[in-house]
């Protein structure tokens, strides 16, 4: 079984949209080496091919679109020694992703289910992003050890007041209204709105201006019919602007962590940020606040330069590795975190992240 499917739908005005599926549902979509080694020559050729005018994102399955980067396969590498596999693995990873930003022809990603991690730096490289009922957008890399990587840098810091920083350290989940309203998404549509999509841009005239105001144009149709279903849509990320302003007010990380474990709420949504906060790793808290602090005014490609550079650094340090050990491999959920609290993690080691390892990037030549 093939973990990319490839197809061609033909338009009625004779032109083709390309197809992209990730098929390994099994697993979730997870993006592997395998996936983006099969999709970038296929990229390149619908680029060439002039009676390609779009593309379409999706994922297998009902349950993800992508929910992230194979980590299992990364410790792998690393258990084995492998550093320049990591390094290699990252780098084709973060390549991709900025190879979909700056793609010539407009892309769709369908992305119903759980995005991610990767599956939302697939995402974001989209032109025209969709969401559904089902869709669970986050960057859950502190619970491994990681940091939010794929351009994350770039878009969290883009985000509202302190939304982004706040989605980093706790890993929130984001619902398809607040989606759409932060703007890491375009469109809200139902599951069953699918088949209508795809009709309407088989049914478009392609090639007599932008193609991608064509895309447009049976987008905002379908979402329009969509909003009644997703009226009564719990929107946490619009109801708690002020309070995520009040949590991480100051410079001090370990005050937001104070601040919430003293918050009283009810409210679960509230309740997981927290509890998933203070499961993950005090490094990798830290390492998200200076990243997001250091990478505010960077570009997209010194963005993804930067995260090579970090993402480098947690495959040799260990947290990362015994992260994923925890999680992923033996599942025994309790990882034993370099430090206790993020009080007691040493400014030395924070620092040491943001040095290379090596003495050219890999993305130099981005």
């Amino acid at each position: 079984m093939t973990s990319v499917i490839f197809q061609e739908h033909e338009t009625l005005d004779g032109h083709l949209i390309g197809e992209i599926c990730l098929n390994a549902p099994r697993t979730l979509n997870a993006l592997s080496h395998e996936m983006i080694q099969l999709i970038n020559p296929q990229l390149d050729q619908w680029q060439e091919n002039p009676r390609v005018v779009a593309l379409l994102l999706s994922g297998a399955g009902d349950k993800a679109f992508c929910a992230g980067g194979d980590v299992v396969a990364a410790w792998r590498m690393i258990d084995a020694g492998d550093f320049d596999a990591t390094d290699r693995y990252f780098a084709q990873e973060y390549r991709l992703d900025y190879r979909l930003q700056t793609y010539p022809k407009p892309i769709v990603c369908w992305a119903s289910g759980y995005v991610m991690g990767g599956g939302l730096g697939l995402m974001n490289g989209c032109s025209h992003r969709v969401v559904t009922e089902t869709s669970r957008l986050a960057m859950p890399e502190v619970t491994i050890g990681l940091f939010p990587d794929v351009g994350a840098s770039y878009f969290l810091n883009r985000l509202p007041g302190q939304t982004g920083l706040f989605m980093g350290l706790t890993a929130s989940q984001v619902s398809a209204r607040d989606a759409c309203w932060l703007g890491l998404a375009d469109y809200a549509l139902t599951l069953d709105q699918r088949p209508e999509l795809l009709s309407g841009l088989l049914s478009g005239l392609w090639n007599q201006g932008d193609n991608a105001a064509v895309i447009t144009q049976v987008l905002e149709g379908l979402a329009q019919s969509a909003q009644p279903a997703f009226a009564d849509m719990l929107t946490p990320i619009q109801t708690y602007q002020d309070l995520f302003e009040t949590l991480l007010s100051g410079d001090q990380i370990a005050d937001f962590v104070e601040r919430l474990v003293a918050l009283e709420t009810e409210d679960p949504w509230l309740l997981k940020a927290r509890e998933t906060l203070l499961a993950g790793s005090p490094l990798s808290v830290c390492l998200i606040a200076e990243q997001l602090k250091r990478t505010r005014q960077l570009s997209l490609k010194a963005v993804f330069q930067a995260e090579m550079q970090l993402a480098s650094q947690c495959c040799r340090q260990g947290e990362f590795v015994e992260g994923v050990r925890a999680l992923l491999i033996d599942k025994d959920k309790t990882p034993k975190w370099r430090f206790k609290k993020v009080e007691t993690v040493d400014p030395g080691v924070l620092e040491s992240f943001f040095q290379p390892p090596w003495t050219e990037n890999p993305l130099a030549a981005l």
